[in-house]
């Protein structure tokens, strides 16, 4: 493998049907850092039926040039077309880098690239940037410049790895949603479109889709909230967090919780925060009855602030919470959500 044949950071934009997910739109703002630090372009890898007209959003988030692979075979996400379509597109257009969504879709597209391709594949990264390896420099080892070092919690969240792959290309990693930030939108882009469509021929992998249920949820997206009154084991049961609804519903805000809260069935997995959960980054984040493990801090410590209410004064979440409350949360909630009710109706701003 001749590694200067690979340039660029492309990135897997995903779409459902015929509509850009978020998390592609995260992936272009990262990407516009590592390119810069490379002084390469940045790629967008656009697939779908009849997804053309998509291609100029991808633009206004970043992307330099997006390559649309567009055919009837792509209208719903199959395995074996989607594996297929972007695996050609990395052998024709070498990119250096490919960034993957960590979502249901990209977890299961990322790691079947990556062996069809014969690279590796970091899973999951919460940072990505452009450095040397090995980081400290090995006497009798080469160090290796402008490496994508892809960090990712390891071992139950329990420890933090940096990873690199030297000898391969492309350098891939699957992200999580909500750990990278969309650049604001640019006004008047105009990306290269370039049309590749490496042809399809079903085989006996290619599944046929039957039928599409699409399941109503009455869950809040979390990922989405501005303020986010998050509940832990703490909060003491199912029926304690009518606190957290109450102001939660006062601020306009959104109840999430964490795993302790999920595996003891007081509150639907949709709503947990963390490294099993979901990573957030809301302007106000109350971690109430929440020790704060490392597991729980990795998806909401990007929080503009951070406000912990917990009766333990040694309790981890101290470290990070830019405002801390030391005592009981029956007492201190209704309190709270009482004062901050009467401030908002005298400005006018009643819930």
């Amino acid at each position: 493998m001749s590694l200067e044949e690979y340039k660029g950071v492309y990135i897997f934009a995903q779409q459902v049907d015929n509509e850009i997910s978020t998390i592609a739109l995260e992936l272009l703002g990262k990407a516009k850092d590592l390119a810069k630090d490379l002084d390469e372009k940045v790629t967008a890898i656009l697939c779908g039926s009849e997804v053309g007209s998509l291609a100029g959003k991808l633009g206004e988030y970043g992307a330099d040039r997006v390559i649309v692979v567009d055919d009837p075979e792509l209208k719903e996400y199959r395995t074996e077309p989607y594996a297929h379509a972007l695996a050609s597109v990395v052998k024709e257009f070498k990119p250096e880098i490919l960034l993957v969504g960590a979502t249901a879709i990209g977890r299961d597209l990322g790691p079947r690239v990556s062996a069809r391709i014969h690279t590796g594949l970091t899973a999951d990264c919460t940072s990505l940037e452009i450095g040397d390896f090995p980081i400290n420099a090995i006497p009798g080892q080469e160090q290796k410049h402008n490496q994508l070092l892809m960090t990712r919690p390891a071992f139950g969240g329990n420890t933090i790895a940096t990873i690199a792959c030297p000898e391969f290309r492309p350098q891939m990693a699957t992200v999580r949603p909500g750990v990278m930030q969309k650049i604001a939108p640019i006004a008047d882009a105009n990306p290269e479109i370039i049309n590749y469509n490496p042809g399809f021929e079903k085989n006996d992998c290619y599944t046929e889709i039957l039928k599409v249920v699409k399941e109503v949820s009455n869950v809040a997206n979390i990922a989405d909230a501005k303020i986010l009154v998050s509940g832990g084991r703490g909060v003491g049961s199912a029926e304690n967090f009518k606190l957290l609804d109450d102001l939660a519903e006062v601020l306009h805000g959104t109840v999430s919780c964490s795993r302790a809260v999920v595996d003891n069935g007081w509150k639907p997995k949709e709503l947990q925060v963390g490294q099993t959960g979901q990573t957030v980054r809301p302007h106000v984040y109350f971690a109430i009855g929440i020790s704060g493990a490392i597991q729980h801090v990795a998806g909401m410590e990007e929080s503009d602030i951070i406000i912990a209410i917990n009766k333990d004064e040694n309790a981890p979440i101290f470290d990070v919470a830019d405002y801390g409350i030391v005592g009981d949360l029956n007492k201190i909630l209704p309190e709270l959500t009482k004062s901050l009710k009467a401030a908002l109706e005298a400005k006018g701003q009643t819930a």
